[in-house]
């Protein structure tokens, strides 16, 4: 999640008046996996913006640990200078970190408690410090080079960890992963993810504590939840812990790109949380943090872990990271919707025609829905006849598939039903 950003103003200039308060968000984000309209009653009024919480600096999801030198001589500021310093052990025992994975001590409800929790996932949550990163602060334009720090989760003990895209974006000239045992390692990027604000980051080392992967399609609101991660950047390995607010929200963010299918949560995420776990009462990875506001308190967002899942399996395999792609702008439908727009259902998702279209066609040509037979005014009910509704939007139910995939599509045209068979691509980085 982006950090708040304090600029520095240099002597004899005026200060700069406070802008609006917005959301964190991360400092780059990527559009869904198809360009969605989201439901208007989701999202926030397009004036809020949402931050990805990084730490102390500018919009980015990590914190600046130091200051960025722009090209005029002004330092934006961080609050927290310098790297974290490895969490020190706590008197009365030593931490050590398991090299797999450890489930909490489930209770007869089938929770766990939080400190078992705690002790079981934390040595799996890392600190993530980009350094030489180039970005520009939002609010004067100024760019510069600097540090930001986030956090990470591990999925596989050979050295695959979990974050957000904008804590490693601005071509850092280099990562460091920190433990919280005390290890430390320098990292690569593995891949960027095309569809949402997520990448993978690898280190060269094997046998790492590693925390649960669980299955966010089960949770539901009013559930509880627990954040683990290093917010400011220098609060490594804090934990707080609240509850499933709503789920499938869409948000914009900084760069005025959309993030879909979000889990809201009021477990307090801040800057420098931006990557680390949101878990689920049994210590299960359900989310990955990614943006919170600045205008309210309780209010946090996190990356379903569902949407991420096929990363993970794709980068525990050695593969490089890809989404598939259908090539269509489309409007999941809602009572709003169905109601300005004459739909004659009342779920799915609808293609709307091209002069009613966000921008552009509504089809892509040549694209794998253009090659299906897909046409403007088409509503998708079904996908490999799993309904189209508010909880399983067609973006996804997509998002769990593979490029290549061959995919039946239940349509209704003209109020006719029929199926259309198309074979999914691979997502575009710029789409």
């Amino acid at each position: 999640m982006y950090e708040s950003m304090t600029p520095l103003t240099p002597q004899g200039e005026p200060r700069p008046e406070p802008t609006q308060p917005t959301i964190w968000t991360p400092a780059t984000l990527r559009a869904s996996s198809e360009p969605v309209a989201p439901a208007v009653s989701n999202t926030p009024s397009a004036s809020r913006v949402m931050r990805r919480p990084v730490g102390p600096g500018f919009v980015l999801s990590a914190v600046l640990a130091s200051a960025l030198l722009a090209s005029g001589g002004t330092y934006l500021a961080v609050t927290a200078a310098g790297h974290p310093t490895a969490t020190p052990t706590l008197a009365g025992g030593t931490t050590t970190a398991s090299t797999s994975t450890t489930a909490p001590v489930a209770t007869a409800g089938g929770s766990s408690s939080l400190v078992d929790i705690v002790k079981a996932v934390s040595p799996a949550v890392v600190t993530i410090e980009a350094d030489g990163i180039t970005a520009t602060d939002p609010a004067t334009g100024r760019t510069g080079t600097g540090s930001a720090i986030g956090s990470g989760v591990i999925f596989d003990a050979n050295g695959f960890i979990l974050t957000n895209h904008h804590v490693v974006a601005g071509d850092p000239s280099s990562l460091t992963v920190r433990l919280k045992d005390g290890r430390s390692f320098d990292a690569a990027i593995y891949g960027i993810d095309t569809l949402t604000d997520l990448a993978i980051v690898k280190v060269d080392a094997t046998g790492l504590p590693t925390a649960q992967i669980g299955d966010s399609s089960t949770v539901e609101v009013g559930q509880a939840a627990i954040a683990i991660g290093s917010p400011l950047g220098t609060f490594t390995d804090s934990v707080t812990s609240g509850i499933i607010s709503a789920l499938g929200r869409s948000i914009p963010v900084e760069d005025g790109t959309i993030l879909s299918n979000l889990i809201q949560t009021d477990t307090a995420i801040n800057p420098g949380n931006s990557g680390g776990p949101l878990l689920d009462p049994s210590g299960k990875v359900i989310g990955i943090n990614t943006a919170g506001t600045a205008e309210a308190q309780g209010i946090g967002f996190a990356i379903p872990i569902d949407i991420a899942r096929p990363l993970l399996e794709q980068a525990s395999a050695g593969q490089p990271l890809a989404r598939p792609y259908l090539g269509i702008l489309f409007e999941t439908i809602d009572p709003a919707l169905k109601k300005s727009a004459g739909l004659p259902v009342d779920e799915g998702a609808w293609i709307p025609a091209a002069t009613a279209a966000s921008e552009g066609d509504s089809i892509v040509a040549g694209s794998p829905a253009d090659q299906a037979g897909l046409q403007a005014g088409d509503i998708i009910t079904a996908v490999n006849g799993t309904a189209l509704d508010a909880t399983h939007p067609l973006d996804l139910v997509t998002s769990q598939l593979a490029p290549g995939a061959t995919v039946a599509l239940d349509v209704l045209r003209d109020g006719q039903a029929t199926q259309l068979t198309a074979v999914l691509g691979t997502r575009p980085a710029t789409s």
